[in-house]
């Protein structure tokens, strides 16, 4: 769950405004702040963007951490600062989900901050996305198994790179190796960069520096028209659910033979 309506009253209450104070600087009705406080109700994307640089925070920070009197921000060094970033929105005036084909790759390194570019995009959208940014990447190759060349990867904007957590797989678009998709080794280090990871072992690790990384998104869903195989191999799960299982019938067999 979000922070937002506990960070949102804490922040006004901070800054010694009302509410109606507060709906004039954002220029919204005061009956939405008290809805968006008491969390009744959420903030739209781009009013989530204003407040965040009103009080001079990160989209993650305002939604995702619990901002109190004991919390303090990270420092923003150049992996924190803000990005132009170009989207396109729907009628309803809510984001789309662009799509980067293989064949688009290249381009992307140039384009991706180029709202021209961005528009001309396939797009789409999922309604379980709701809050955050979002960007879909065909991946190709196999470094990536058992994800398939070819698959589609649905990953959210990552703001701040450091907030970055290892083991776990994101986009990253480099000046030099283009638009991969990875796991991340450790936290995001000013002075090195990123260590990528391939699934397939067969290939080997290796560091993106810094100055060198364009994006980073991370990854929350994939698009195949190839479903996994049934894993013939038990696991913990299935011989810990095969044991309760024999439990029972050896207590079932026991009861019956009891006088």
């Amino acid at each position: 769950m979000s922070n937002i309506s506990s960070n949102l009253r804490f922040l006004r209450k901070r800054s010694k405004l009302t509410q109606q104070q507060f709906a004039d600087v954002m220029e919204i009705k005061r009956a939405s702040v008290g809805a968006y406080e008491e969390d009744r109700a959420e903030p739209k994307y781009e009013l989530l963007k204003k407040i965040a640089e009103y009080y001079d925070l990160s989209m993650d920070e305002l939604v995702n951490e619990q901002i109190d009197e004991k919390w303090k921000p990270v420092p923003k060094s150049n992996a924190s600062n803000l990005r132009v970033l170009s989207v396109t929105v729907d009628g309803d005036d809510k984001e789309n989900i662009e799509l980067v084909p293989t064949k688009a790759s290249a381009g992307y390194l140039n384009g991706y901050g180029d709202p021209e570019f961005v528009k001309e995009l396939p797009r789409f959208s999922l309604p379980i996305f709701k809050q955050g940014t979002y960007r879909a990447f065909e991946i190709k190759g196999d470094s990536m198994l058992p994800l398939p060349t070819g698959s589609i990867v649905v990953a959210e904007y990552v703001e701040n790179w450091h907030d970055i957590k290892p083991g776990q797989t994101y986009v990253v678009v480099s000046k030099n190796d283009g638009v991969v998709y990875k796991r991340i080794a450790f936290k995001y280090k000013d002075d090195k960069g990123l260590k990528l990871l391939s699934d397939n072992k067969v290939y080997e690790p290796y560091w993106v520096p810094a100055d060198e990384v364009l994006e980073i998104w991370k990854a929350k869903a994939y698009i195949s028209t190839e479903f996994p195989e049934p894993n013939s191999e038990p696991t913990m799960e299935s011989l810990t659910a095969m044991m309760a299982q024999m439990q029972k019938t050896i207590s079932a067999v026991v009861d019956t033979k009891k006088p």
